[in-house]
């Protein structure tokens, strides 16, 4: 299955609009924004747990990040309420679910194979730097190594400000919305831009809260069959 599965295009995905697709989880569904392959997929999804849902116990063979965006995630590790920012990197094992059940943003088979660096951040209680070359931007680092820069950005009213597409760049709406080419981009909606981009976003009337990475387009592993 190939979705949004060509890298040197814009891709954009509204999900709030998409409807909700059954995995083979019960009480598992998701909302598909890139994919490439079947069940074991390099992909980037809008995943929700039912209450009392879980996924069975599995090794994390590419890697796993992810956002909770509502709810509480759980596994044997522990519970992440909203907010949590999580790393799990390859050879990682959990067995993942949700008693009161939650949505995630995540990301699956996006790592370098040698990454070994599990990350836990509460992004409610980070703080924010402001960016002295970017009027009205605020970052908050999540994970930076020479594959990849993950950061969390927060917008003021009415910003405008470019964003470095060297490697690609991938942006998702935590709070808020901004503009990029003439397209509004509210909560949970996501953009994915290659190398050579010119990205420019001006954030809406209340600001904007972004999930942004860049860096890590020159790497797309793709699960052997």
């Amino acid at each position: 299955m190939d979705i949004n599965a060509d890298f040197s295009a814009r891709a954009a995905v509204h999900s709030e609009t998409l409807n909700w697709s059954a995995s083979p989880m019960k009480g598992v569904s998701r909302r598909m924004l890139d994919r490439m392959g079947d069940e074991v997929a390099r992909a980037t999804t809008i995943v929700r747990y039912d209450p009392g849902s879980h996924f069975s116990a599995h090794t994390h063979t590419g890697g796993e990040e992810f956002i909770v965006l509502g709810g509480v995630f759980q596994d044997e590790h522990g519970d992440y309420p909203a907010g949590s920012y999580i790393r799990n990197p390859p050879t990682s094992f959990h067995t993942p679910g949700s008693e009161q059940g939650c949505v995630i943003f995540v990301k699956l088979w996006q790592f370098d194979r040698e990454d070994r660096t599990h990350v836990n951040i509460n992004m409610s209680s980070g703080t924010f730097v402001a960016d002295r070359a970017q009027a009205g931007v605020e970052t908050m680092p999540l994970f930076k190594d020479a594959h990849e820069n993950v950061r969390l950005e927060r917008w003021a009213a009415g910003a405008r400000a470019s964003i470095n597409t060297k490697g690609g760049a991938e942006l998702l709406v935590l709070e808020g919305d901004f503009t990029e080419s003439g397209e509004k981009f509210t909560k949970n909606s996501w953009l994915r831009v290659p190398e050579g981009y010119g990205l420019n976003i001006e954030a809406g009337d209340n600001g904007a809260r972004l999930w942004v990475k860049t860096g890590h387009l020159d790497y797309i592993a793709v699960p052997a069959a």
